[in-house]
C-alpha cells in the first residue's frame, strides 16, 4: 500500500514517533527494559548493585596490558587497525581452538567464526535458522539477551523446566514429542549448561548425553552457550556437548567473562555448512569483526599466563559467592530460598509467598540496593514450567531453590556477586533483607501484592547481561 492508496494513515502531529507506521513487524518484539531507568539510578556509587553481570576487572594486570597495547600499535598497528576477514583473524581462531580444547573440543580453526561478543553469535544463529513463528526451545529460566534475540526474529520460545542438575531430560523429551504431535519441529534448543545465567546451576554430566540423544532423535540442533565454563570455583572443567557431537551442536564462546567484556570478542564453532552461513551473516552485519581487539586477545593468549588469570578470577568470584551465601543465610527472613552455584556469577533467589520482585524493585533501589526481577528471564506471562510450589511450608530458610520447582516468576530474582567487594555484597544483602522484611510487614497489614503480569524478553544491557 502506497501513501496515496485509500486506507493508508498518514502520521499526525499527535504521533510521538512519526515513523511508527514504517517499522517492520519484527520491531514489535523489541521491548525496552522497564527497569532500565531504575538501573540508571542503581549505578550511583551509594547503591549496591547485585544486578549486573560485570566481570571484576581489577583482577586484570592492567599495567602490563597497557605496555603491550602500546607495543602492539608500534609493531602491528598497520595491520591491527585495518579491515580484516569476516571470519576473524587466523591466529585468533587457532588460539580459540586451544581454549576450547580444555573442554574436550577438537576443532579446526576453519570452523570458528569470530564475532563481536557471543551475543552477536547468538543473533546470527537465530537469523540463519529462524523464520517468524518458528519454535525455539530454551531453559526456564533463560538468559534475557537470548530471549530478546529470539523475540526480535519473531520466534516462539518454549521453555523447558530445570532443577538443581540443569534442564530435565524427561521434560525436554516430553516437550519435543508434544511439539512433534502438533507437527512442529523446533529449530534449536538453546542451553547454558555451565553455571547458568540466571539460575546458577550446572547441567549434570550424566544428563548431557540424554539431552543430546533426545535432540538428535527429534532432529533438533543444540546451541550450547558457554561463557562461564572455565569459572568453576573448584577448578573442575565440564566436558562440552560439542566435544561428543560436533555435527549437531553449535558452540558459542566469549572472552567477556574470562578476559574483558569491553573488547567484545566472542565466537561460534559450527558444523562446516553452518559456518558458511554464519560468515555470510557476519559479513552483512559488520563487514568484519574489529581487527584491533582480535590482535589484543591473540597477544594476550600468546604472551600471558591466561590460565593463571582465569584461576585468579575463580578465586575472586568464589570469595564473593561465599560472602553472598553467608549474608543470605544470616539476614534473610523465613520463606526465602536460593541456589548454591559452583561457579559463574549468579544466585537465583525466591522471595516469600505473596511478594512480587518487580513491584518491589523501585523500593529496593530507594533503599540503595538493586537486583534483576525474575520475570525478565521468562518468555511470557505463564508461571515457570514445572510443579506448583507456591507454598514454602516445607522449605526452611536457606534450602536450595531449585529452578525446576519454583514459585511464580514474580517471586524470583537474580542476584549477581561477581563485581562488588565481599563487604559491599554483605551490605547489599543486608539492605535487601530489610526491604523484604518491610514488604512482609506491609503484607501482614494489607494483604498480598497482586503479582505483576508483564513478562518477557527485554533489550539486554550490562545490568541484565
Amino acid at each position: 500500500m502506497t501513501p496515496d492508496q485509500p486506507g493508508h494513515q498518514q502520521p499526525t502531529h499527535r504521533d510521538l514517533d512519526p515513523h511508527l507506521r514504517r517499522y517492520a513487524q519484527r520491531t514489535a518484539g523489541m521491548t525496552a527494559s522497564e527497569i532500565r531507568a531504575l538501573f540508571a539510578v542503581a549505578s550511583r556509587p551509594e547503591v549496591v548493585s547485585l544486578a549486573g553481570g560485570m566481570p571484576y576487572l581489577p583482577a586484570l594486570p592492567l599495567d602490563s596490558l597497557a605496555d603491550e597495547l602500546a607495543q602492539l600499535i608500534m609493531t602491528d598497528g598497520m595491520t591491527a587497525l585495518q579491515y580484516g576477514s569476516a571470519q576473524g583473524t587466523p591466529e585468533l581462531r587457532e588460539r580459540i581452538c586451544e581454549v576450547m580444547a580444555l573442554e574436550g573440543i577438537r576443532a579446526h580453526p576453519d570452523d570458528v567464526t569470530v564475532t563481536v561478543g557471543s551475543q552477536m553469535a547468538l543473533d546470527m544463529v537465530t537469523r540463519i535458522f529462524c523464520d517468524p513463528g518458528d519454535v525455539v526451545l530454551a531453559e526456564a529460566p533463560s538468559y534475557v539477551g537470548a530471549l530478546s534475540t529470539f523475540a526480535s526474529y519473531q520466534a516462539q520460545v518454549v521453555q523447558v523446566p530445570m532443577d538443581d542438575d540443569g534442564v530435565i531430560p524427561a521434560e525436554l523429551d516430553a516437550m519435543l514429542r508434544s511439539l512433534r504431535a502438533q507437527g512442529r519441529t523446533p529449530k534449536f534448543f538453546y542451553t547454558i549448561p555451565n553455571f547458568h545465567n540466571p539460575a546458577g546451576v550446572t547441567l549434570a554430566v550424566a544428563r548431557r548425553a540424554d539431552v543430546q540423544q533426545s535432540c538428535a532423535e527429534h532432529q533438533v540442533l543444540i546451541v550450547e552457550d558457554n561463557p562461564y565454563g572455565l569459572l568453576s570455583f573448584d577448578g573442575q572443567i565440564y566436558p562440552a556437548m560439542r566435544a561428543t557431537d560436533p555435527d549437531n551442536v553449535v558452540y558459542l564462546g566469549s572472552f567477556s567473562k574470562t578476559f574483558a567484556p569491553g573488547l567484545r570478542v566472542g565466537w561460534a564453532l559450527a558444523p562446516h555448512a553452518v559456518r558458511e552461513k554464519l560468515v555470510l551473516a557476519a559479513e552483512s552485519a559488520t563487514l568484519c569483526p574489529p581487527t584491533f581487539t582480535q590482535f589484543v586477545v591473540s597477544r594476550y593468549l600468546a604472551q600471558h599466563d591466561w590460565k593463571g588469570q582465569i584461576k585468579h578470577y575463580r578465586e575472586a568470584y568464589r570469595e564473593r559467592r561465599d560472602a553472598m551465601l553467608a549474608a543470605l543465610a544470616q539476614h534473610m527472613p523465613p520463606g526465602c530460598r536460593w541456589t548454591h552455584p559452583a561457579g559463574g556469577f549468579y544466585v537465583w533467589f525466591t522471595v516469600p509467598e505473596g511478594l512480587d520482585t518487580k513491584a518491589m524493585l523501585p523500593r529496593a533501589v530507594t533503599q540503595r540496593v538493586a537486583y534483576v526481577p525474575g520475570t525478565a528471564f521468562y518468555a511470557d506471562s505463564h508461571n515457570p514450567p514445572g510443579r506448583d510450589n507456591s507454598s514454602d511450608s516445607d522449605n526452611p530458610p536457606g534450602d536450595d531453590n531449585s529452578p525446576g520447582d519454583t514459585a511464580p516468576a514474580g517471586r524470583l530474582m537474580r542476584l549477581s556477586f561477581c563485581y562488588p567487594t565481599p563487604e559491599r555484597i554483605t551490605e547489599g544483602v543486608r539492605r535487601l533483607a530489610a526491604v523484604l522484611e518491610r514488604e512482609l510487614e506491609l503484607q501482614r497489614t494489607f494483604g498480598s501484592v497482586r503479582p505483576r503480569t508483564m513478562f518477557g524478553p527485554q533489550s539486554p544491557s550490562p545490568d541484565t547481561a
